[in-house]
């Protein structure tokens, strides 16, 4: 309410009573310009594309400088050497480094090579100052890359037929991915690999194989990835159970359009990325047709061990005794609070990421070491990192505003903060969740391509060739070497033995049959 000035009471109670309404309306007012100001930096950044969280040198300097004000006296008491190392490092990092022009990278040795030998006329060869002939001296040798068009070609298959005075013997052909289908495995894994990992719509592949002659319909293309999505179904199980033989699962989510012909609009579906540690390199898509509970714990039944996600509320049932699994928290999603907050509370939230930073520094100096060496090493480093920015966050937390941007970092992170150490007590763990988050960076770029999915049966096709072409990626195979071979093999492949098909356990049919 405005204040009339020249009509105040007289009465200490009624002043003290409009102070302090006074600054209760100037807190809320204060907490909603807060959000407002972080909206709006947020649709500032999305619309400059600026979605990069990477702090510059300059700002974790400043950061750094912010956290050793804070804390001069304690650091004088205590000295620390692994701020002075981080600040020595820093310092290194600043100088300016002479840049070297980068040398020409060898062409690839495993494409296909075609020598040009560039010679002389005859004319040419003949020295006309001293009248003789020119004799070789050596050559000059330069490579170049030369692109080949993709090209279709029709196989016919001819079974011939053998016949006596009381039967008759056909030859067979070998069995193919789709039966009766135009589509061979190469033309299916082409369809597939070109959709789910160079995230081209099928109305685009129908025109690139128009330019080539051939005219194939999305919707005959669809019917094929169906088909294919059945006939890699009990591989995908299989990836599932393998899956749960791993010590810790990342898991996120991701939302996604579908079409429902009951509704007027695309409705919100989702894919659920389930990522395996480093020895079970496996990535297993799950569609939902709703974010609800029963989705997650569908995929999870019987699973066993740690599941590291962010602090969505329906995971919380998942970690009560009877269920068996250990929540473990994520700190990019933790520092992702504090880096939205940081323009608006610098004072505060630079040290917060800052210190946060420093644990990064110590994963990125572990990595490729084994579990116990990591676990030693984040005991000696880490632990006395997040010792002090636990003492830092409850120290800020009277001071910032409970529902202002701030307060939901310091909030978000101690309400974690149990599931945030759980990665100090195994080495097998990870500091974040960044696999899952990258398996979900293939969907994003996807639906800003191909837009939508038909129908929850389009998501859950989606889901079992994503769990493939996400699991190639990062065993470090070749996605169409991969489909090619399997759907070619898998028909008539024994199901006791499918493991051998899983992208970490593949070898081409070639190699295969002289291991064994």
């Amino acid at each position: 309410m405005p204040v009339d000035l020249n009509n105040l009471p007289d009465d200490a109670k009624a002043l003290q009573k409009m102070v302090v309404d006074l600054t209760a309306q100037l807190d809320r007012e204060t907490t909603e310009r807060s959000k407002l100001e972080a909206l709006i930096r947020e649709l500032i950044d999305a619309k400059r594309n600026r979605k990069s969280e990477k702090l510059s040198k300059e700002q974790l300097a400043l950061f750094e400088a912010a956290w050793q004000a804070k804390t001069e006296q304690e650091a004088q008491d205590t000295p620390n050497d692994q701020d002075a190392d981080s600040g020595a490092a820093a310092g290194e990092e600043s100088k300016p480094e002479t840049k070297k022009r980068p040398a020409r990278q060898p062409l690839a040795r495993n494409v296909k090579r075609e020598r040009i030998v560039h010679d002389l006329s005859s004319g040419q060869k003949h020295c006309c100052q001293c009248d003789q002939d020119l004799r070789p001296v050596g050559a000059d040798t330069s490579e170049r890359y030369e692109y080949i068009p993709a090209s279709l070609k029709v196989v016919e298959d001819v079974c011939l037929k053998y016949a006596c005075e009381c039967t008759i013997h056909t030859a067979t052909k070998p069995p193919q991915p789709i039966e009766k289908s135009t589509a061979g495995a190469s033309l299916l894994a082409q369809v597939i690999v070109a959709k789910f990992l160079d995230h081209l719509p099928l109305h685009r592949q129908q025109q690139i194989f128009q330019r080539h002659g051939v005219d194939l319909s999305r919707k005959t293309m669809g019917g094929w990835m169906a088909q294919c999505a059945v006939l890699l179904g009990p591989l995908w199980d299989c990836a599932k159970q393998y899956l749960f033989q791993s010590c810790v699962i990342g898991t996120d989510d991701t939302s996604v359009k579908v079409l429902d012909p009951r509704l007027d609009f695309a409705r919100i579906g989702r894919m659920w990325p389930y990522v395996g540690e480093r020895d079970h390199p496996v990535v297993v898509f799950d569609y939902t047709a709703t974010r609800a509970r029963a989705g997650p714990a569908k995929f999870l039944e019987g699973y066993k061990g740690n599941l590291q996600a962010d602090a969505y509320s329906v995971y919380d049932a998942f970690f009560r005794p009877l269920r068996g699994m250990n929540e473990v928290g994520c700190w990019m999603h933790a520092r992702r609070y504090f880096y939205k907050a940081r323009e608006s509370d610098p004072g505060r939230m630079g040290p917060a990421l800052f210190l946060i930073s420093q644990l990064y520094r110590v994963e990125s100096k572990i990595r490729g070491l084994d579990a116990s060496q990591r676990l030693t090493i984040r005991q000696l480093e880490s632990k006395p990192v997040m010792d002090k920015l636990h003492v830092w966050l409850l120290q800020i937390k009277p001071e910032v505003l409970p529902k202002s941007p701030e307060g939901a970092a310091v909030r978000y992170t101690l309400n974690q903060w149990v599931a945030l150490n759980r990665y100090l007590s195994d080495g097998n763990l990870e500091i974040d969740n960044g696999e899952a988050e990258r398996a979900n960076r293939s969907v994003a770029v996807g639906r800003g391509n191909w837009t939508f999915f038909g129908s929850d049966n389009g998501g859950r096709t989606a889901a079992v060739l994503m769990t493939f072409a996400a699991s190639c990626k990062r065993a470090g195979v070749e996605p169409f070497a991969w489909f090619n071979d399997v759907l070619s093999r898998i028909p008539e492949h024994p199901i006791t033995r499918l493991a051998e098909l899983l992208p970490h356990n593949w070898k081409p049919v070639e190699t295969a049959s002289v291991h064994a």
